[in-house]
Protein backbone atom coordinates (compact mmCIF):
# COMPACT_ATOMS: atom_id res chain seq x y z
CA UNK A 1 0.00 0.00 0.00
CA UNK A 2 1.30 3.45 -0.88
CA UNK A 3 1.86 5.59 2.19
CA UNK A 4 -0.69 8.47 2.18
CA UNK A 5 1.66 11.29 3.13
CA UNK A 6 -1.10 13.88 2.73
CA UNK A 7 -3.01 12.18 5.56
CA UNK A 8 0.10 12.07 7.73
CA UNK A 9 0.50 15.78 7.14
CA UNK A 10 -3.09 16.52 8.17
CA UNK A 11 -2.90 14.41 11.31
CA UNK A 12 0.45 15.96 12.23
CA UNK A 13 -1.10 19.41 11.89
CA UNK A 14 -4.11 18.42 14.01
CA UNK A 15 -1.87 16.97 16.70
CA UNK A 16 0.35 20.06 16.66
CA UNK A 17 -2.61 22.43 17.06
CA UNK A 18 -3.94 20.31 19.90
CA UNK A 19 -0.63 20.31 21.76
CA UNK A 20 0.53 23.90 21.33
CA UNK A 21 2.68 23.48 18.24
CA UNK A 22 4.51 20.30 19.17
CA UNK A 23 3.21 17.27 17.23
CA UNK A 24 3.77 13.87 18.74
CA UNK A 25 5.26 11.31 16.38
CA UNK A 26 3.82 8.33 18.25
CA UNK A 27 0.30 9.77 18.27
CA UNK A 28 0.39 10.44 14.53
CA UNK A 29 1.78 6.98 13.83
CA UNK A 30 -0.97 5.40 15.92
CA UNK A 31 -3.63 7.38 14.09
CA UNK A 32 -2.31 6.21 10.72
CA UNK A 33 -2.18 2.56 11.77
CA UNK A 34 -5.72 2.81 13.13
CA UNK A 35 -7.06 4.20 9.87
CA UNK A 36 -4.81 2.19 7.51
CA UNK A 37 -4.11 -1.24 9.09
CA UNK A 38 -2.28 -2.58 5.97
CA UNK A 39 0.51 -0.08 6.66
CA UNK A 40 1.65 -2.38 9.47
CA UNK A 41 3.33 -4.45 6.75
CA UNK A 42 5.82 -1.64 6.10
CA UNK A 43 6.43 -0.10 9.50
CA UNK A 44 9.94 1.03 8.64
CA UNK A 45 8.82 3.15 5.69
CA UNK A 46 5.78 4.44 7.55
CA UNK A 47 7.87 5.41 10.59
CA UNK A 48 10.33 7.29 8.38
CA UNK A 49 7.54 9.17 6.62
CA UNK A 50 5.84 10.09 9.88
CA UNK A 51 9.13 11.27 11.39
CA UNK A 52 9.96 13.50 8.44
CA UNK A 53 6.48 15.03 8.20
CA UNK A 54 6.11 15.55 11.96
CA UNK A 55 9.52 17.25 12.01
CA UNK A 56 8.46 19.50 9.14
CA UNK A 57 5.21 20.47 10.88
CA UNK A 58 7.06 21.10 14.13
CA UNK A 59 9.25 23.72 12.46
CA UNK A 60 6.42 26.01 11.40
CA UNK A 61 4.69 28.46 13.70
CA UNK A 62 1.50 27.61 15.58
CA UNK A 63 -0.38 30.22 13.58
CA UNK A 64 0.81 28.66 10.32
CA UNK A 65 -0.15 25.18 11.55
CA UNK A 66 -3.64 26.39 12.37
CA UNK A 67 -4.10 28.16 9.02
CA UNK A 68 -2.85 25.10 7.12
CA UNK A 69 -5.19 22.79 9.02
CA UNK A 70 -8.08 25.18 8.49
CA UNK A 71 -7.42 25.02 4.74
CA UNK A 72 -6.97 21.23 4.49
CA UNK A 73 -9.27 19.80 7.20
CA UNK A 74 -11.33 22.46 9.01
CA UNK A 75 -13.43 19.81 10.72
CA UNK A 76 -10.39 18.66 12.68
CA UNK A 77 -9.66 22.22 13.71
CA UNK A 78 -13.15 22.58 15.11
CA UNK A 79 -12.83 19.50 17.30
CA UNK A 80 -12.78 20.32 20.99
CA UNK A 81 -10.00 18.64 22.89
CA UNK A 82 -11.13 19.48 26.37
CA UNK A 83 -10.71 17.19 29.35
CA UNK A 84 -13.88 16.08 31.03
CA UNK A 85 -14.83 18.78 33.50
CA UNK A 86 -14.68 17.72 37.12
CA UNK A 87 -18.05 18.48 38.68
CA UNK A 88 -18.65 19.72 42.21
CA UNK A 89 -20.53 16.95 44.10
CA UNK A 90 -24.03 17.40 45.44
CA UNK A 91 -25.09 17.92 49.06
CA UNK A 92 -28.09 16.27 50.64
CA UNK A 93 -30.83 18.56 51.94
CA UNK A 94 -29.16 21.63 50.42
CA UNK A 95 -31.22 24.71 49.62
CA UNK A 96 -29.57 27.31 47.41
CA UNK A 97 -28.76 30.47 49.34
CA UNK A 98 -29.26 28.77 52.70
CA UNK A 99 -26.15 26.57 52.97
CA UNK A 100 -23.60 27.45 55.68
CA UNK A 101 -20.42 25.38 55.91
CA UNK A 102 -17.25 25.58 57.96
CA UNK A 103 -13.65 24.55 58.21
CA UNK A 104 -12.51 24.06 61.78
CA UNK A 105 -8.76 23.45 62.16
CA UNK A 106 -6.76 23.71 65.35
CA UNK A 107 -4.26 26.61 65.25
CA UNK A 108 -1.26 24.38 65.83
CA UNK A 109 0.34 25.55 62.59
CA UNK A 110 -0.58 26.72 59.08
CA UNK A 111 -2.63 24.67 56.62
CA UNK A 112 -1.06 21.71 54.82
CA UNK A 113 -2.10 19.64 51.81
CA UNK A 114 -4.46 17.52 53.90
CA UNK A 115 -6.34 20.62 55.05
CA UNK A 116 -6.40 21.85 51.45
CA UNK A 117 -8.39 18.80 50.32
CA UNK A 118 -11.21 19.29 52.85
CA UNK A 119 -11.17 23.10 52.65
CA UNK A 120 -11.44 23.08 48.86
CA UNK A 121 -14.41 20.71 48.97
CA UNK A 122 -16.20 22.88 51.55
CA UNK A 123 -15.50 26.06 49.61
CA UNK A 124 -16.64 24.71 46.25
CA UNK A 125 -19.82 23.28 47.78
CA UNK A 126 -20.58 26.61 49.45
CA UNK A 127 -20.09 28.35 46.10
CA UNK A 128 -22.24 25.80 44.28
CA UNK A 129 -25.18 26.47 46.60
CA UNK A 130 -24.55 30.23 46.90
CA UNK A 131 -23.95 29.74 50.59
CA UNK A 132 -21.44 30.87 53.21
CA UNK A 133 -18.12 29.42 54.31
CA UNK A 134 -16.97 30.08 57.85
CA UNK A 135 -13.55 29.49 59.38
CA UNK A 136 -13.51 28.46 63.02
CA UNK A 137 -10.24 28.08 64.92
CA UNK A 138 -10.75 25.34 67.49
CA UNK A 139 -8.32 26.27 70.25
CA UNK A 140 -10.02 25.08 73.44
CA UNK A 141 -7.03 22.92 74.27
CA UNK A 142 -4.41 25.45 75.46
CA UNK A 143 -1.56 23.09 74.68
CA UNK A 144 0.23 22.57 71.35
CA UNK A 145 -0.98 25.81 69.80
CA UNK A 146 1.07 28.21 67.67
CA UNK A 147 0.40 31.95 68.16
CA UNK A 148 1.35 32.62 64.53
CA UNK A 149 -1.31 30.18 63.29
CA UNK A 150 -4.08 32.62 64.24
CA UNK A 151 -2.85 34.79 61.37
CA UNK A 152 -1.47 32.13 59.03
CA UNK A 153 -4.58 29.94 58.82
CA UNK A 154 -6.99 32.71 57.71
CA UNK A 155 -4.39 33.86 55.16
CA UNK A 156 -3.98 30.32 53.81
CA UNK A 157 -7.74 29.71 53.74
CA UNK A 158 -8.48 32.91 51.85
CA UNK A 159 -5.68 32.21 49.37
CA UNK A 160 -6.97 28.70 48.63
CA UNK A 161 -10.64 29.67 48.38
CA UNK A 162 -10.22 32.94 46.50
CA UNK A 163 -11.30 34.95 49.56
CA UNK A 164 -14.41 32.84 49.98
CA UNK A 165 -14.19 32.78 53.79
CA UNK A 166 -16.96 35.11 54.98
CA UNK A 167 -16.17 35.15 58.73
CA UNK A 168 -13.51 33.89 61.12
CA UNK A 169 -14.34 32.72 64.64
CA UNK A 170 -11.97 31.80 67.46
CA UNK A 171 -13.37 29.42 70.04
CA UNK A 172 -11.27 30.74 72.93
CA UNK A 173 -13.06 34.08 72.47
CA UNK A 174 -16.45 32.35 72.85
CA UNK A 175 -16.02 30.71 76.26
CA UNK A 176 -18.84 32.71 77.95
CA UNK A 177 -21.25 31.17 75.40
CA UNK A 178 -20.06 27.67 76.28
CA UNK A 179 -20.37 28.40 80.01
CA UNK A 180 -23.93 29.63 79.48
CA UNK A 181 -24.92 26.41 77.74
CA UNK A 182 -23.08 24.30 80.30
CA UNK A 183 -25.19 25.78 83.11
CA UNK A 184 -28.37 25.29 81.07
CA UNK A 185 -27.73 21.61 80.46
CA UNK A 186 -26.80 21.03 84.11
CA UNK A 187 -30.09 22.64 85.19
CA UNK A 188 -31.88 20.39 82.68
CA UNK A 189 -30.43 17.37 84.47
CA UNK A 190 -28.57 16.17 81.39
CA UNK A 191 -25.03 16.86 82.61
CA UNK A 192 -23.15 16.48 85.88
CA UNK A 193 -19.83 17.30 87.52
CA UNK A 194 -17.89 14.14 88.25
CA UNK A 195 -15.21 14.16 90.98
CA UNK A 196 -14.55 10.41 90.90
CA UNK A 197 -11.09 8.96 90.54
CA UNK A 198 -10.51 8.48 86.81
CA UNK A 199 -9.64 4.78 87.09
CA UNK A 200 -12.66 4.13 89.31
CA UNK A 201 -14.93 5.94 86.84
CA UNK A 202 -13.48 4.00 83.91
CA UNK A 203 -14.18 0.68 85.65
CA UNK A 204 -17.81 1.66 86.25
CA UNK A 205 -18.13 2.98 82.69
CA UNK A 206 -16.98 -0.30 81.14
CA UNK A 207 -19.44 -2.14 83.36
CA UNK A 208 -22.27 0.17 82.25
CA UNK A 209 -22.84 1.47 85.78
CA UNK A 210 -23.37 5.00 87.01
CA UNK A 211 -20.78 6.68 89.20
CA UNK A 212 -21.90 8.11 92.62
CA UNK A 213 -21.90 11.66 91.18
CA UNK A 214 -24.40 10.99 88.42
CA UNK A 215 -27.54 10.92 90.57
CA UNK A 216 -26.80 14.01 92.67
CA UNK A 217 -29.14 16.98 92.35
CA UNK A 218 -28.81 19.67 89.72
CA UNK A 219 -28.25 22.19 92.53
CA UNK A 220 -25.24 20.19 93.75
CA UNK A 221 -23.80 20.01 90.25
CA UNK A 222 -24.26 23.76 89.77
CA UNK A 223 -22.33 24.26 93.00
CA UNK A 224 -19.58 21.94 91.79
CA UNK A 225 -19.58 23.73 88.44
CA UNK A 226 -18.75 27.01 90.19
CA UNK A 227 -16.01 25.29 92.18
CA UNK A 228 -14.34 24.30 88.90
CA UNK A 229 -13.54 28.01 88.41
CA UNK A 230 -12.19 28.85 91.87
CA UNK A 231 -11.55 25.76 94.00
CA UNK A 232 -10.96 22.56 92.07
CA UNK A 233 -7.59 21.83 90.49
CA UNK A 234 -6.81 20.04 87.23
CA UNK A 235 -8.02 16.44 87.51
CA UNK A 236 -10.33 17.14 90.48
CA UNK A 237 -13.52 17.48 88.44
CA UNK A 238 -14.90 16.92 84.94
CA UNK A 239 -18.27 17.86 83.51
CA UNK A 240 -19.94 14.93 81.75
CA UNK A 241 -22.93 14.66 79.42
CA UNK A 242 -25.45 12.01 80.41
CA UNK A 243 -25.94 9.42 77.69
CA UNK A 244 -26.91 5.74 77.55
CA UNK A 245 -24.77 3.80 80.02
CA UNK A 246 -25.64 0.62 78.14
CA UNK A 247 -24.51 1.97 74.78
CA UNK A 248 -22.64 -0.80 72.91
CA UNK A 249 -19.74 1.58 72.36
CA UNK A 250 -18.25 2.51 75.76
CA UNK A 251 -16.81 5.70 74.23
CA UNK A 252 -20.38 7.00 73.87
CA UNK A 253 -21.17 6.59 77.57
CA UNK A 254 -21.26 9.82 79.61
CA UNK A 255 -18.58 11.56 77.58
CA UNK A 256 -16.58 14.47 79.06
CA UNK A 257 -17.56 18.02 78.09
CA UNK A 258 -15.45 20.35 80.29
CA UNK A 259 -12.20 19.99 82.23
CA UNK A 260 -9.78 22.19 84.14
CA UNK A 261 -6.52 23.18 82.47
CA UNK A 262 -4.34 25.90 83.99
CA UNK A 263 -1.77 25.98 81.20
CA UNK A 264 -1.22 29.43 79.67
CA UNK A 265 -3.15 29.88 76.44
CA UNK A 266 -1.35 31.56 73.48
CA UNK A 267 -4.41 33.69 72.70
CA UNK A 268 -5.97 34.16 76.15
CA UNK A 269 -2.98 33.70 78.47
CA UNK A 270 -4.43 32.72 81.90
CA UNK A 271 -7.84 34.36 81.58
CA UNK A 272 -9.62 30.98 81.67
CA UNK A 273 -8.97 27.65 83.38
CA UNK A 274 -12.21 25.75 82.58
CA UNK A 275 -12.19 24.65 78.98
CA UNK A 276 -14.80 22.82 76.87
CA UNK A 277 -13.73 19.72 75.05
CA UNK A 278 -14.16 19.55 71.31
CA UNK A 279 -17.58 17.87 71.12
CA UNK A 280 -19.30 20.37 73.40
CA UNK A 281 -17.82 23.47 71.77
CA UNK A 282 -18.44 22.15 68.25
CA UNK A 283 -22.09 21.33 68.90
CA UNK A 284 -22.81 24.73 70.46
CA UNK A 285 -20.98 26.58 67.70
CA UNK A 286 -22.57 24.63 64.87
CA UNK A 287 -25.97 25.60 66.24
CA UNK A 288 -25.22 29.24 67.06
CA UNK A 289 -23.42 29.86 63.78
CA UNK A 290 -26.20 28.26 61.74
CA UNK A 291 -24.07 25.52 60.19
CA UNK A 292 -26.29 23.53 57.83
CA UNK A 293 -23.76 21.11 56.31
CA UNK A 294 -20.34 19.77 57.17
CA UNK A 295 -17.74 17.87 55.18
CA UNK A 296 -15.07 16.31 57.36
CA UNK A 297 -13.00 13.21 57.85
CA UNK A 298 -14.86 10.02 58.64
CA UNK A 299 -12.90 9.73 61.88
CA UNK A 300 -15.48 12.24 63.18
CA UNK A 301 -18.42 9.84 62.77
CA UNK A 302 -18.42 8.93 66.46
CA UNK A 303 -18.16 12.61 67.37
CA UNK A 304 -21.35 13.24 65.40
CA UNK A 305 -23.09 10.66 67.59
CA UNK A 306 -21.78 12.31 70.77
CA UNK A 307 -22.82 15.77 69.60
CA UNK A 308 -26.29 14.56 68.69
CA UNK A 309 -27.04 14.12 72.42
CA UNK A 310 -26.61 17.88 72.84
CA UNK A 311 -28.73 18.69 69.80
CA UNK A 312 -31.48 16.45 71.14
CA UNK A 313 -31.31 17.85 74.70
CA UNK A 314 -31.47 21.45 73.49
CA UNK A 315 -34.02 20.71 70.76
CA UNK A 316 -31.74 21.88 67.97
CA UNK A 317 -31.65 20.67 64.37
CA UNK A 318 -28.23 19.15 63.64
CA UNK A 319 -26.32 19.86 60.42
CA UNK A 320 -26.31 17.39 57.57
CA UNK A 321 -22.95 15.65 57.73
CA UNK A 322 -20.90 14.25 54.85
CA UNK A 323 -17.63 12.41 55.32
CA UNK A 324 -14.47 11.82 53.38
CA UNK A 325 -12.07 8.97 53.83
CA UNK A 326 -8.58 9.52 55.09
CA UNK A 327 -6.02 10.40 52.43
CA UNK A 328 -2.64 9.03 53.39
CA UNK A 329 -0.18 11.36 51.69
CA UNK A 330 2.64 8.86 51.50
CA UNK A 331 6.09 10.35 51.95
CA UNK A 332 4.90 13.66 53.43
CA UNK A 333 5.30 14.72 57.07
CA UNK A 334 2.13 16.69 57.87
CA UNK A 335 2.77 16.95 61.62
CA UNK A 336 2.70 20.59 62.69
CA UNK A 337 4.23 19.62 66.04
CA UNK A 338 7.26 17.93 64.51
CA UNK A 339 7.63 20.61 61.85
CA UNK A 340 7.56 23.39 64.45
CA UNK A 341 10.34 21.67 66.38
CA UNK A 342 12.43 21.40 63.23
CA UNK A 343 11.90 25.09 62.49
CA UNK A 344 12.95 25.94 66.04
CA UNK A 345 16.02 23.71 65.58
CA UNK A 346 16.88 25.51 62.30
CA UNK A 347 16.35 22.34 60.23
CA UNK A 348 13.79 24.31 58.23
CA UNK A 349 13.88 28.06 57.64
CA UNK A 350 10.17 28.69 58.24
CA UNK A 351 6.70 27.33 57.51
CA UNK A 352 7.15 28.26 53.84
CA UNK A 353 10.39 26.31 53.46
CA UNK A 354 10.40 24.86 49.94
CA UNK A 355 10.78 21.32 51.32
CA UNK A 356 7.54 21.43 53.33
CA UNK A 357 4.04 20.26 52.28
CA UNK A 358 2.34 23.37 53.67
CA UNK A 359 0.29 25.73 51.50
CA UNK A 360 2.57 28.65 52.26
CA UNK A 361 5.48 26.80 50.63
CA UNK A 362 3.44 25.81 47.58
CA UNK A 363 2.21 29.38 47.15
CA UNK A 364 5.77 30.70 47.28
CA UNK A 365 6.83 28.16 44.65
CA UNK A 366 4.22 29.39 42.19
CA UNK A 367 1.41 26.86 42.64
CA UNK A 368 -2.05 28.31 42.11
CA UNK A 369 -5.01 27.71 44.46
CA UNK A 370 -7.15 26.46 41.56
CA UNK A 371 -4.77 23.52 41.15
CA UNK A 372 -5.54 22.36 44.70
CA UNK A 373 -9.26 22.81 44.05
CA UNK A 374 -9.06 20.59 40.97
CA UNK A 375 -7.06 18.02 42.92
CA UNK A 376 -9.69 17.96 45.67
CA UNK A 377 -12.59 17.66 43.25
CA UNK A 378 -10.73 14.89 41.46
CA UNK A 379 -10.37 12.99 44.75
CA UNK A 380 -14.12 13.47 45.26
CA UNK A 381 -16.49 13.27 48.20
CA UNK A 382 -16.10 9.62 49.19
CA UNK A 383 -15.69 7.74 52.45
CA UNK A 384 -13.15 5.28 51.11
CA UNK A 385 -9.59 5.73 52.34
CA UNK A 386 -6.91 6.49 49.78
CA UNK A 387 -3.14 6.39 49.66
CA UNK A 388 -1.53 9.01 47.44
CA UNK A 389 2.20 8.72 46.87
CA UNK A 390 4.40 11.76 46.42
CA UNK A 391 4.83 10.84 42.77
CA UNK A 392 1.08 10.58 42.16
CA UNK A 393 0.33 13.74 44.14
CA UNK A 394 2.81 15.86 42.22
CA UNK A 395 1.80 14.33 38.91
CA UNK A 396 -1.81 15.39 39.45
CA UNK A 397 -1.11 18.74 41.08
CA UNK A 398 1.51 19.71 38.50
CA UNK A 399 -0.86 18.79 35.69
CA UNK A 400 -3.59 21.05 37.06
CA UNK A 401 -1.13 23.83 37.86
CA UNK A 402 0.51 23.74 34.44
CA UNK A 403 -2.86 24.23 32.75
CA UNK A 404 -3.22 27.45 34.74
CA UNK A 405 0.27 28.97 34.53
CA UNK A 406 1.47 27.77 31.12
CA UNK A 407 -0.59 30.22 28.99
CA UNK A 408 0.75 33.24 30.91
CA UNK A 409 4.36 32.16 31.49
CA UNK A 410 6.87 33.75 29.11
CA UNK A 411 9.83 31.65 27.98
CA UNK A 412 13.44 32.52 28.77
CA UNK A 413 16.87 30.88 28.66
CA UNK A 414 18.62 30.24 31.97
CA UNK A 415 22.05 28.59 31.84
CA UNK A 416 23.25 26.92 35.05
CA UNK A 417 26.84 26.17 35.99
CA UNK A 418 27.77 27.94 32.74
CA UNK A 419 30.72 26.95 30.60
CA UNK A 420 31.99 29.37 27.96
CA UNK A 421 32.62 27.83 24.54
CA UNK A 422 33.74 29.27 21.24
CA UNK A 423 32.17 27.94 18.05
CA UNK A 424 34.92 28.42 15.49
CA UNK A 425 33.64 29.92 12.25
CA UNK A 426 30.20 30.88 13.58
CA UNK A 427 28.81 33.93 11.77
CA UNK A 428 27.22 36.84 13.58
CA UNK A 429 23.46 36.69 13.45
CA UNK A 430 20.31 37.89 15.23
CA UNK A 431 18.30 35.09 16.81
CA UNK A 432 14.57 35.78 17.19
CA UNK A 433 12.82 33.85 19.96
CA UNK A 434 9.12 34.22 20.85
CA UNK A 435 8.27 35.13 24.41
CA UNK A 436 5.52 32.52 24.15
CA UNK A 437 5.28 29.92 21.36
CA UNK A 438 1.48 30.20 21.19
CA UNK A 439 1.21 33.97 21.28
CA UNK A 440 3.35 35.79 18.74
CA UNK A 441 1.58 39.05 19.59
CA UNK A 442 3.33 38.99 22.95
CA UNK A 443 6.61 39.81 21.25
CA UNK A 444 10.04 38.24 21.07
CA UNK A 445 13.54 38.30 22.48
CA UNK A 446 16.40 38.98 20.10
CA UNK A 447 19.90 37.65 20.69
CA UNK A 448 22.84 39.03 18.76
CA UNK A 449 24.94 35.89 18.59
CA UNK A 450 28.57 35.74 17.47
CA UNK A 451 30.91 32.86 18.22
CA UNK A 452 31.01 32.74 22.03
CA UNK A 453 28.26 31.13 24.10
CA UNK A 454 27.50 30.02 27.63
CA UNK A 455 26.24 26.43 27.80
CA UNK A 456 25.07 24.30 30.72
CA UNK A 457 28.01 22.28 31.98
CA UNK A 458 25.79 19.19 32.05
CA UNK A 459 25.13 19.65 28.32
CA UNK A 460 28.79 20.20 27.53
CA UNK A 461 29.71 17.02 29.38
CA UNK A 462 27.27 15.05 27.19
CA UNK A 463 28.59 16.29 23.85
CA UNK A 464 29.99 13.52 21.66
CA UNK A 465 32.35 13.77 18.75
CA UNK A 466 31.15 12.74 15.29
CA UNK A 467 27.74 14.15 16.15
CA UNK A 468 25.94 17.22 14.88
CA UNK A 469 24.69 19.36 17.76
CA UNK A 470 22.37 22.35 17.68
CA UNK A 471 21.94 25.59 19.59
CA UNK A 472 18.19 26.24 19.49
CA UNK A 473 17.16 28.48 16.59
CA UNK A 474 20.76 29.55 16.17
CA UNK A 475 23.29 27.18 14.60
CA UNK A 476 24.63 23.63 14.26
CA UNK A 477 28.13 22.60 15.31
CA UNK A 478 30.38 19.62 15.83
CA UNK A 479 32.89 18.80 18.55
CA UNK A 480 36.42 17.71 17.67
CA UNK A 481 38.58 17.16 20.71
CA UNK A 482 38.28 20.35 22.72
CA UNK A 483 37.20 22.41 19.72
CA UNK A 484 33.69 23.36 18.63
CA UNK A 485 33.30 23.87 14.89
CA UNK A 486 30.51 25.70 13.08
CA UNK A 487 28.60 23.48 10.65
CA UNK A 488 25.46 25.31 9.48
CA UNK A 489 22.67 27.61 10.60
CA UNK A 490 19.33 26.25 9.49
CA UNK A 491 17.43 23.47 11.17
CA UNK A 492 17.16 21.37 8.00
CA UNK A 493 20.80 20.20 7.96
CA UNK A 494 20.43 19.10 11.57
CA UNK A 495 17.15 17.33 10.87
CA UNK A 496 18.56 15.51 7.88
CA UNK A 497 21.80 14.52 9.60
CA UNK A 498 22.19 10.85 10.46
CA UNK A 499 24.46 11.72 13.37
CA UNK A 500 22.17 14.08 15.28
CA UNK A 501 23.30 14.93 18.80
CA UNK A 502 21.94 17.34 21.41
CA UNK A 503 19.65 20.34 21.01
CA UNK A 504 20.64 22.90 23.62
CA UNK A 505 19.67 26.30 24.88
CA UNK A 506 22.43 28.82 25.51
CA UNK A 507 23.27 32.45 26.10
CA UNK A 508 25.56 34.58 23.94
CA UNK A 509 28.50 35.83 25.98
CA UNK A 510 27.70 39.45 26.80
CA UNK A 511 28.14 41.82 29.74
CA UNK A 512 24.48 42.45 30.52
CA UNK A 513 23.48 38.87 31.39
CA UNK A 514 21.55 38.53 34.65
CA UNK A 515 22.99 36.49 37.55
CA UNK A 516 20.33 33.95 38.58
CA UNK A 517 19.80 31.24 41.16
CA UNK A 518 16.97 28.73 41.47
CA UNK A 519 16.06 27.08 44.76
CA UNK A 520 15.07 23.45 44.16
CA UNK A 521 12.50 21.38 46.11
CA UNK A 522 15.28 19.46 47.90
CA UNK A 523 16.70 22.70 49.30
CA UNK A 524 19.71 22.92 46.98
CA UNK A 525 20.38 25.83 44.62
CA UNK A 526 21.39 26.02 40.96
CA UNK A 527 23.28 29.15 39.87
CA UNK A 528 24.06 30.69 36.52
CA UNK A 529 23.04 33.40 34.05
CA UNK A 530 19.77 34.49 32.48
CA UNK A 531 18.73 36.69 29.58
CA UNK A 532 18.80 40.49 30.01
CA UNK A 533 15.01 40.41 29.38
CA UNK A 534 14.62 39.03 32.93
CA UNK A 535 15.15 42.56 34.22
CA UNK A 536 11.58 43.35 33.15
CA UNK A 537 10.15 40.83 35.64
CA UNK A 538 8.45 41.70 38.92
CA UNK A 539 8.61 39.76 42.16
CA UNK A 540 6.05 36.96 41.96
CA UNK A 541 6.19 36.56 38.17
CA UNK A 542 6.22 32.97 36.93
CA UNK A 543 8.23 32.10 33.82
CA UNK A 544 9.26 28.95 32.04
CA UNK A 545 12.99 28.43 31.91
CA UNK A 546 13.27 26.52 28.65
CA UNK A 547 14.37 22.89 28.95
CA UNK A 548 14.24 23.25 32.74
CA UNK A 549 10.78 24.09 34.08
CA UNK A 550 8.54 26.76 35.56
CA UNK A 551 10.07 29.05 38.18
CA UNK A 552 8.75 31.97 40.25
CA UNK A 553 10.78 35.10 40.93
CA UNK A 554 11.07 35.27 44.72
CA UNK A 555 13.57 38.07 45.32
CA UNK A 556 16.19 40.34 43.76
CA UNK A 557 19.24 40.77 45.98
CA UNK A 558 22.29 42.77 44.89
CA UNK A 559 21.40 42.22 41.26
CA UNK A 560 20.93 38.45 41.64
CA UNK A 561 17.51 37.20 40.52
CA UNK A 562 16.43 34.48 42.95
CA UNK A 563 13.77 32.05 41.69
CA UNK A 564 11.94 29.17 43.34
CA UNK A 565 11.37 26.04 41.26
CA UNK A 566 7.71 25.29 40.61
CA UNK A 567 7.66 22.15 38.46
CA UNK A 568 8.46 20.85 35.00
Amino acid sequence: MKIPEDKIYIYALANAVKYHGKPNQGAVLGKMLSEYPPLKQDMKALGKAVFEIVSKVGRISVEAQRKELEKLAPALLEEKHEEQKIEVPALKNAVSGKVVMRLAPSPSGPLHIGHAYVLALNSELAKKYHGKLLLRLEDTNPENLDPQAYTMIPEDANWLTGKNVQEVFIQSERLPLYYEHAEKIIKMGNAYICTCDSEEFHTLLIAGKACPCRELSAAEHLSRWKKMFNEYKPGDAVMRIKTDLQHPNPAMRDWPAFRINESPHPHMDRKYKVWPLMNFAVAVDDHLLGITHTVRGKDHMDNEKRQKYLFDYFGWKPPTHAYVGRINFEGFDLSTTQTRKKIENKEYLSWDDIRLPFLRAFKRRGYQPEAFVQFALGMGLHESDKTVSQEEFYKLLNHYNKEIIDPAANRYFLVFNPVEVKVIGAPQRDVHLLLHPNDSARGERIFTAEDRFYLNKDDVDKLQEDRLHRLMDCLNFTKEGKKFLFHSQDYDPFREAKNKGLIMHYLPVRKDLVPVEVLLPNGTTKKGFGEPELKKLKIGDIIQAERFGFVRLDAINNGVYSFWFTHK
